[in-house]
């Protein structure tokens, strides 16, 4: 059985707090260290961040767990497109085997500890924020995801010995009570695995991850941090479609009945889905570009892996339809805007012919 001789838990929340964050004066604001986010193994030169977020330490803090109370350093990036991860860093103590670490990591996946203190962190955080928070708000979900990160192991074991390690895939499913998994669902979870060396590994499954990096490199949890970031993003904006289509469900049905004959009753809610599909464009732009990959580099494949576990592509695929949808009602509505226009220049055109004939029938008259 392996253990751990040196490692830590990355327990990540990650929340949507603005529209866009000025992460320059950002820096200025924060009294804690702050510095921007790089990668820095061999090959990161061909995945570049066009605005690389801003990380910032928080100091230690203390998290009581259900068998004791546990000393945890919290740190957090900020991303300029209104995102903030607040992680906090649990270490694991020298010597522990991995079915002893099961149940310890299970608890910090869904800890209420955790999410309090992420909660608390993050609120203070907007605060200090102050303006530097464009269009500051506060959505109730959040996005959640964990990363064992090992540097140390007893006996140096290589990656092959590790990834068919049987507590392995119970470690990143928090299966405590359930010792003996099957063959396929093993398979399912250790099979998105990756290895640049004979010495590292890299686990990824949509819920945890579990990295050993012997060199102590931060790359892949870090790479895994702004897959997640994106998700919250995708997740958020979809519930800001589905707000925006409701409301134009609601306001359609309100104007179906009664309503100016020549003015159309849709000019307001036309201005409004005309800037929130601007909105809805800029926003794709500044994800989609916040990570860009020039070559097919080791970091790359365990991001874009990463990408596929946590579903993105399908959120995307959602959020697409559903702005798509938007777009199509915009262009209807501003189809009846438009013949109720040409309605009234016709009615006009109509009533001034109307009283020329009346003018020139009451001359005719007079004389």
């Amino acid at each position: 059985m392996f253990r751990v001789l040196k490692g830590q838990v990355l327990c990540y929340r990650l929340y949507d707090i603005a529209d866009r964050i000025d992460l320059e004066r950002a820096s200025t604001l924060l009294l804690a260290d702050t510095r921007r986010a790089t990668f820095k193994r061999a090959g990161s030169e061909y995945l570049q961040l066009s605005n690389p977020p801003l990380y910032v330490s928080f100091g230690k803090r203390s998290l009581a767990l259900k068998a004791f109370e546990q000393e945890v350093e919290v740190s957090g990036h900020l991303f300029d497109y209104g995102a903030v991860s607040i992680i906090v860093t649990v270490p694991i103590a020298q010597g522990t085997d991995f079915e002893t670490l099961i149940p310890f990591c299970d608890e910090l996946y869904d800890s209420p500890a955790v999410e309090k203190l992420c909660e608390t962190v993050s609120a203070q955080l907007v605060k200090t924020l102050g303006d530097t928070l464009h269009v500051a708000h506060t959505w109730a979900k959040n996005e959640s995801y964990a990363v064992i990160h090992v540097t140390h192991v007893e006996g140096e074991p290589k990656a092959q010995a590790l990834v068919v390690a049987p507590e392995l895939p119970r470690l990143l499913l928090g299966e405590a009570q359930e010792r003996h998994l099957s063959a396929a669902e093993r398979d399912d979870v250790t099979r998105h695995h990756f290895s640049y060396t004979e010495a590292d590994l890299a686990v990824i499954d949509w819920n945890a991850a579990f990295v050993y990096e012997p060199s102590g490199s931060m790359d892949i949890p870090e790479l895994l941090e702004i897959a997640n970031a994106q998700l919250l993003e995708l997740r958020y904006y979809d519930d800001v479609l589905d707000r925006a289509l409701e409301r134009v469900y609601d306001a359609i049905e309100a104007k179906r009945v009664g309503g100016a004959l020549l003015r159309s009753p849709y000019s307001k809610l036309l201005r409004e889905l005309m800037l929130t599909v601007m909105e809805l464009h800029e926003f794709v732009e500044r994800v989609e570009n916040s990570l860009k990959i020039v070559g097919d580099v080791y970091l790359a494949r365990v991001y874009e892996e990463s990408v596929r576990q946590l579903r993105i592509p399908a959120w995307q695929a959602l959020v697409t339809r559903k702005q798509k949808l938007l777009v199509q009602t915009y262009e209807l509505l501003k189809g009846e805007v438009d013949t109720r226009r040409a309605l009234t220049l016709e009615v006009m055109i109509v009533v001034l012919i109307v009283i020329e004939l009346v003018l020139a029938l009451t001359s005719v008259v007079r004389h």
